[in-house]
């Protein structure tokens, strides 16, 4: 007795651990088995799926209706020529309007007044987009009317409208874009003399435009030199004769000068020449 005693109070060893281990574990794995078992037996039977059967390819063209609309442009491709649109605006700002030759105008103006700084260079920038905006206003009115409302009412596909758009712009550059300077480009891509003006590729009268431009703001630049210049010489001539030599010219000149600009509303007056010369 005092033995069985002495056996129970002693701690067990590592094989009883072991076999402890083993039963729990397999009493677990039962139980587990037991659980997916019941919820096999009493879990809904799913209803098998329909057969669906395959259905043939019909050969033809394949389009595909934005919106649901078949004959107007859907948004999000109007969205995509907007921004497209706003991407290149600036080139075509620079390149197919009256931009570049009002902006020349007023630099060498602001050259001329021996004023390097004033007005900034934003200033004449916005004064230059704003006064352009104005001359090419019929302009633009005329590619609204006749491309871009037909092809957002679905009444023109967009070659068509890109064509119809192209024209009052193609009779704005060709009014001010001279022959010889459409010949030179001619010459210079190696191509065949056009019957007639209809005839340029834009490829040809864009360049030829933006040189008819530079060369009709340089004509207008050299003549609004012209008056400042004398007063230059004429101060320069009186301070060499009172032998004031170390005194700039130009310290005594920009006050003149500026007085002369204001005398006869020189800002008014190169604005009104400018858009006289697109009408």
């Amino acid at each position: 007795m005092t033995s069985s005693c002495q056996r129970a109070l002693m701690p067990r060893t590592g094989g009883d651990r072991a076999y402890r281990f083993a039963r729990m574990v397999g009493l677990i794995v039962l139980a587990s088995l037991a659980i997916i078992a019941l919820a096999a037996m009493f879990a809904p039977h799913a209803s098998a799926a329909p057969e669906i059967d395959p259905v043939e390819p019909v050969p033809g063209v394949v389009t595909i209706d934005i919106d649901g609309a078949a004959t107007t442009p859907s948004s999000s491709i109007v969205v995509l020529l907007a921004i497209t649109l706003l991407s290149v605006a600036p080139s075509l700002l620079l390149m197919m309007t009256s931009f570049t030759k009002i902006l020349v105008v007023l630099s060498i103006t602001r050259n001329a007044l021996g004023l390097q700084g004033v007005p900034p260079n934003q200033v004449l920038a916005g004064l230059a987009m704003f006064l352009s905006i104005f001359i090419m206003g019929p302009v633009l009115s005329a590619i609204n009317d006749a491309a871009v409302q037909p092809y957002l009412g679905g009444d023109m596909d967009f070659s068509g409208a890109l064509e119809a758009g192209t024209a009052p712009l193609r009779e704005f550059m060709l009014g001010q874009t001279r022959e010889s300077d459409i010949a030179l480009m001619t010459r210079a891509g190696g191509l065949d003399n056009p019957a007639s003006p209809a005839d340029v590729p834009m490829l040809t009268l864009i360049p030829a435009f933006l040189l008819s431009e530079l060369r009709a703001a340089f004509i207008i630049g050299f003549v609004i030199f012209l008056p400042f210049l004398i007063i230059d010489i004429v101060i320069s001539a009186a301070l060499m004769s009172m032998g004031m030599m170390m005194l700039p010219p130009i310290m005594i000149s920009l006050p003149f000068k500026i007085l002369l600009f204001v005398l006869v509303d020189g800002w008014a007056l190169i604005l009104t020449s400018l858009v006289g010369t697109y009408r």
